[in-house]
């Protein structure tokens, strides 16, 4: 039996991994012992920084949520204790990107969440509220349907009307026919 050499295999192997170490610094994309060191520590801080990354980015925002809040004379853990009792559930990425594009809803959120450490609003109170901007919005969506121009829409938005309002055959119509339908 003739006698096999792994020739082509550790070739193959080596150009994978100086492949892989392609734009390191020296010899570690040079040399094969070395670029494969290199990549096995690359792989591990790789792995410990995807974890890290979560805490480095609410750190960020915690930072940026507590300059907002300065600005508007309270401190980051009065905030975010206030709203917690006047049960406004946002998170803290939503929090900062607000404090960053809308200073205005953000000082809004302040006043809640002091209404909120003073007791003057409670999970309660919020909940109400927010079946109420419901109904509000019911109510504004029954009026604007009224006055719709259904000309002006697609095919796709038109069936999906025609399927709210229970019209049969409205898969097959045509946009003319869709228009005529709702219209009656």
């Amino acid at each position: 039996m003739p006698r096999v050499k792994n020739g082509a295999v550790t070739k193959a192997r080596h150009k994978k991994v100086l492949k892989q170490a392609k734009g390191y610094f020296g010899s570690k994309h040079r040399l094969y012992k070395t670029a494969k060191e290199q990549l096995m520590h690359s792989g591990q801080y790789a792995y410990r920084d995807r974890k890290q990354k979560k805490r480095e980015f609410r750190k960020l925002w915690i930072t940026r949520i507590n300059a907002a809040c300065r600005e508007n004379d309270i401190s980051y853990s009065r905030f975010i204790e206030g709203l917690n009792k006047a049960g406004v559930e946002i998170n803290r990425k939503m929090l900062s990107e607000i404090a960053i594009n809308d200073p205005k809803a953000f000082s809004e959120l302040v006043k809640v969440s002091k209404d909120g450490k003073n007791g003057k609003i409670t999970k309660a109170k919020v909940e109400v509220k927010k079946e109420v901007k419901k109904e509000i919005k019911k109510e504004e969506k029954v009026s604007s349907k009224e006055a719709v121009d259904y000309s002006k829409m697609t095919v796709a938005e038109l069936k999906e009307v025609a399927k709210e309002k229970g019209l049969e055959g409205y898969t097959t119509m045509k946009k003319a026919e869709l228009v005529e339908a709702l219209n009656k």
